[in-house]
């Protein structure tokens, strides 16, 4: 397996007015890659903050900061690729917002963490609603179209037909692809 050199997604998503189409091909690539057991070293670095910021956009619109903590288990690695994604594609209110919570996270005690990481997370549950913040709704800032445009202008992007990403996939990580 040689490491991804480009962010890999469908023509179609390039030529779609929704700016989603493209992010979800992206992710689809990622997913494909992570079915196929590939090591995330392995993808291209900002194929994957792409990705992520996916991933906690998602995570704290279905059930705030919170859940985003929860599901992730707060993993440090991941935390600074989202840090370092929203200052990359701009998102500056996210990113304020972002690292404003994970002050909040790393006042927990460390008993405190663990916990809240290894409880129910529905019921009640005072360190899920410490964590949760309704500002991020209010933000005047589209996380959607800022990483979409961010993955358009990328200089290693490559948009190719969908058997042509298969294709490329399998010259990559040295095997046959089912699809």
């Amino acid at each position: 397996m040689k490491k991804l050199d480009k962010i890999i997604v469908s023509d179609n998503s390039y030529k779609s007015s929704d700016p989603y189409k493209l992010i979800e091909s992206n992710i689809s690539v990622i997913n494909l890659l992570r079915d196929e057991r590939i090591h995330p070293e392995f993808y291209h670095p900002d194929s994957r903050i792409s990705y992520y910021l996916d991933y906690y956009l998602a995570q704290y619109n279905n059930g705030n900061f919170s859940q985003f903590v929860w599901n992730s288990k707060w993993e440090n690695k991941l935390n600074n690729e989202i840090r370092g994604g929203l200052k990359i594609i701009g998102a500056e209110k996210h990113l304020k917002l972002f690292i404003e919570q994970s002050e909040k996270v790393d006042s927990l005690s460390k008993p405190q963490l663990q916990d809240f990481l290894k409880s129910e997370y529905f019921g009640d549950n005072s360190t899920r609603d410490s964590l949760n913040n309704d500002e991020f709704y209010n933000l005047n800032e589209d996380l959607i179209t800022l990483n979409s445009q961010w993955l358009r202008d990328h200089p290693d992007l490559l948009v190719l037909s969908i058997s042509d990403m298969f294709t490329e996939l399998e010259k990559c990580i040295g095997k046959k692809i089912n699809h």
